[in-house]
């Protein structure tokens, strides 16, 4: 019988908290980490988990969310966060609890502005956030680089390597963040100075750092909006931004009408130094927003505020539902909606948050959450990627998979279940690779069904705000 997911009193010695990690290893063994979910296994259904998923979307664009996920396998797999959750439910875990990003693919980290404005490394998708055992966060991150490798067309050594340098740093790390003053723990973070020293300056890494310090409101004003009777506007550039479509028109229309009494609750959602700073804006303009291939068909809007009636500042309001972890773990404790979970979860996993990240609920009762879209954000294109890019870059996802766990968890725990040798670096490449297999065959299975018509799905680019 699996162990509920738990994490020691924080108030309990260092020794005696990493001899609970190691006592986890009877419920996991290290080398179980190889251990794979059987494709063919009774009541494994991927088009039928899918399916599922899809509940509460809204209908016109759920075959868009298959049009993106059918692109390749990696874009499957992005989309794909409750299959492989319904499939990691099925095996052994250590039973270590911590603050889990609940879809810790590499896609899901990248640059992004801190409210110092340092330029930041770390994750920046926290849909699925929940309290869980913190294998599942280590096993889909390592999985993510092996299909992004074979994506690529790298040998398959690439992504096994890129795997065990993820695997590596995220056990280097925990141990120092471990026996770090807990103060500094809290505080460390991966700015983009740190990163560059991890690995070489090459012109990849250089260019998404560069990229993300030109990547404000204010830069995006000058493409995203035009003057529209002497008044600031979003530009419509569907399929990915536009206001009114058939297919969400009676979205928007609610939306818009319930406006007034979101941005009243959600402002109650933030400090009060931010509110003050939220209330020198003026609403100008709302639109449909379809970012990122899993988010797909969720409701998601573009708000364009000014200030001073010259400086923008974009909010992305996105619906916020059940995580897919809930069906495994139960909702999440003290989250009065969906949007708190996911604004609650990220202000303590991440290292730094949005000043502007807060929740509130539509009419509706729908739960969304709100961030801003563009703030010195940007994250690395898969096709930039060298075969030592992949594996740079997985050493640093492992660095920040690390502290968010240490930060949300409980790392002496983690440490002494992990311990020094390389069983565990090992056996994660082991279970990456397989399950990559896995999510091939689930890919073509969906293609497949597309195919026949069981399926539909609509051509389309993704984008990632």
């Amino acid at each position: 019988m699996k162990p509920e997911p738990r994490a020691p009193d924080a108030k309990a010695s260092p020794a005696d908290r990493r001899a609970f990690g190691r006592a986890q290893r009877a419920h996991c063994a290290l080398d179980q980490w190889a251990d794979a979910p059987k494709p063919d296994a009774a009541g494994r259904d991927p088009l039928g988990w899918l399916k599922a998923s899809n509940r509460g979307r809204v209908p016109e664009l759920v075959p868009v969310r298959h049009g993106r996920m059918l692109a390749t396998p990696f874009t499957f797999y992005r989309g794909a966060a409750s299959l492989m959750a319904n499939d990691l439910a099925r095996l052994p875990h250590s039973g270590i609890a911590t603050q889990l990003c609940g879809d810790a693919h590499l896609a899901n980290f990248g640059f992004f502005a801190s409210p110092e404005r340092s330029l930041v490394f770390d994750i920046n998708d926290f849909d699925e956030t929940l309290q869980g055992p913190f294998d599942w966060d280590v096993r889909r991150l390592a999985t993510s680089f092996v299909v992004a490798a074979r994506d690529l067309g790298f040998k398959p050594r690439v992504g096994r390597d890129a795997v065990r340098q993820m695997a590596e740093a995220y056990r280097d790390r925990m141990r120092r963040f471990a026996r770090m003053d807990t103060l500094d723990a809290w505080y460390a973070r991966l700015t983009s100075q740190t990163l560059l020293k991890l690995g070489a300056e090459d012109a990849t890494e250089l260019a998404v750092i560069k990229k993300a310090r030109r990547s404000t409101s204010r830069v995006f004003a000058e493409e995203a909006t035009e003057m529209v009777q002497g008044r600031l506007m979003v530009r419509d550039r569907p399929p990915f931004v536009y206001h009114d479509a058939k297919a969400t028109a009676r979205e928007i229309g609610r939306f818009r009408a319930g406006l007034p009494a979101f941005l009243a609750q959600y402002r109650t959602s933030l400090t009060p130094e931010r509110q003050r700073l939220f209330d020198r804006y003026e609403l100008h303009d709302v639109a449909v927003l379809t970012p990122g291939v899993g988010s797909v068909g969720r409701r998601c809007f573009l708000l364009l505020l000014v200030a001073d009636q010259i400086h923008p500042l974009f909010l992305q309001c996105k619906e916020a539902g059940e995580s897919v972890l809930e069906a495994h773990l139960g909702p999440a404790p003290g989250s009065g909606s969906p949007g708190q979970r996911v604004v609650q979860g990220q202000r303590l996993a991440q290292a730094a948050s949005d000043v502007f990240l807060g929740w509130a609920e539509a009419q509706g009762g729908r739960g969304f959450y709100v961030r801003q879209l563009r703030d010195m954000k940007a994250s690395y294109k898969l096709e930039d990627f060298k075969p030592v890019d992949l594996a740079e870059f997985a050493e640093a996802c492992g660095y920040s998979l690390a502290r968010a766990h240490a930060k949300g968890g409980d790392a002496w725990s983690i440490a002494g279940y992990l311990g020094r040798s390389r069983t565990f670096n090992t056996a994660l490449a082991d279970f990456a690779e397989a399950y990559a297999d896995i999510n091939q065959a689930d890919w073509r299975q969906l293609k497949k069904a597309v195919a026949s018509g069981k399926v539909a799905a609509v051509e389309a680019a993704s984008t990632d705000s």
